[in-house]
């Protein structure tokens, strides 16, 4: 399956049409975040106060709850500026196909942040059509910006040509 999504030419139009798919949803999200407005102090407070619980009746992820409460609650202002904008960028990576890896990996942090703090909405989706980007490799933005960005990049920067083994 790797391989397939890797090298093949269905492969890749496959991965393309997920890419697309998920590239558009990220890109309405955030965009709907930044017209609408976005104050993620109600999200935060809800997942303060309700945190993700085990089996056993205590927290799943206590860890998780803390950097909420240290990290986040007190800059929430930095936060209501970078979650619709993060959203925005990782859309329009994932859609157009430039810095697609990259794009997809923030994507999977943000939908793993969403899940920790106990909102499952469109989150596992996401991750399962994010993964599959990142599996697939290079081969999901070749028919993207990526075909000429990677090798551009590779060119002015030595440390991302790939090496031989």
């Amino acid at each position: 399956m790797i391989k397939w999504l890797r090298k093949s030419t269905s492969g890749m139009v496959v991965v393309t049409i997920l890419r697309l798919y998920l590239g558009i949803e990220w890109t309405l999200d955030g965009f709907e975040k930044l017209t609408k407005g976005f104050d993620a102090s109600g999200f935060i407070m809800g997942a303060l106060k309700n945190p993700v619980m085990n089996s056993t009746g205590h927290p799943a992820y206590p860890w998780f709850t803390s950097f909420l409460k240290s990290a986040v609650k007190p800059h929430i202002g930095v936060f209501n500026f970078i979650v619709p904008w993060g959203e925005l960028l990782v859309g329009l990576g994932i859609l157009f196909g430039t810095l697609t890896l990259t794009a997809a990996f923030f994507g999977v942090i943000m939908n793993l942040c969403y899940l920790f703090a106990g909102t499952v909405s469109v989150n596992p989706l996401y991750l399962i059509l994010e993964f599959i980007i990142l599996a697939a490799g290079l081969n999901a933005s070749k028919i993207g910006l990526d075909r000429w960005i990677i090798p551009w990049m590779r060119s002015k920067w030595p440390w991302l040509k790939r090496s031989v083994l």
